[in-house]
């Protein structure tokens, strides 16, 4: 076995430590790294093939995908995704103020050669709240997650899904120059509603 030491290399020789349960014993610089900055701020609608971010479209038939796709010049991580959801009368068992889905939408992103699904049939208002795990939690009762005027006079849900709890901490990654792509799949015909769309936000790791 070869002991060594990993010391700073500015002169004063101070030595890294291991504590008791052969962990490196760190601390969390509170300053900004010195040099350019490697993160961008990302943020995009999930559009269509065509460039379409306005959801409410029939898929019934033919379903359609509006998607975020992987950057050509850097990684991507998308860290959150804010969807609203927006028609007169909006209860959480509807689909905005009109029944529930039938197929419902499917949310999933590809990686590498797999695809992941993270839900296969978002049909009401609640599957899409209890999908983002509730967050933001406003109102109650009859109220509850369901905002007020969000489109003209009509009601809506507002749900956020934060992906750096389930991936933490920076979320789902789509890697440079890739086909990869988070996706929401539209498999009903969703024409119906006020306001359906979806905004992913992240960062693009610059090199």
């Amino acid at each position: 076995m070869i002991k060594s030491h990993i010391i700073d290399g500015t002169g004063t020789d101070k030595q890294v430590k291991v504590d008791d349960q052969s962990g490196l014993v760190v601390s969390v610089n509170t300053s900004p790294p010195i040099g350019v900055q490697k993160n961008k701020i990302f943020r995009g609608y999930l559009t269509s093939s065509t460039g379409v971010t306005d959801m409410r479209v029939n898929g019934s038939v033919t379903n359609v995908n509006f998607s975020i796709s992987a950057s050509n010049t850097a990684d991507r991580y998308i860290t959150q995704l804010s969807f609203i959801i927006a028609d007169a009368g909006a209860s959480l068992n509807q689909f905005g103020g009109l029944a529930a889905l039938t197929n419902g939408c499917n949310l999933y992103y590809t990686r590498q050669e797999e695809i992941v699904t993270i839900h296969n049939a978002l049909k009401s208002n609640w599957d899409f709240v209890r999908l983002c795990h509730g967050n933001p939690a406003f109102g109650a009762t009859t109220n509850a997650f369901i905002a007020s005027n969000v489109f003209g006079l009509s009601e809506g849900v507002i749900p956020v899904l934060d992906f750096t709890k389930w991936l933490p901490p920076y979320g789902v990654k789509l890697d440079k120059s890739s086909t990869q792509t988070l996706t929401l799949t539209v498999r009903d015909n969703c024409t119906g509603v006020d306001q359906f769309d979806c905004i992913a936000y992240g960062f693009d790791r610059l090199e």
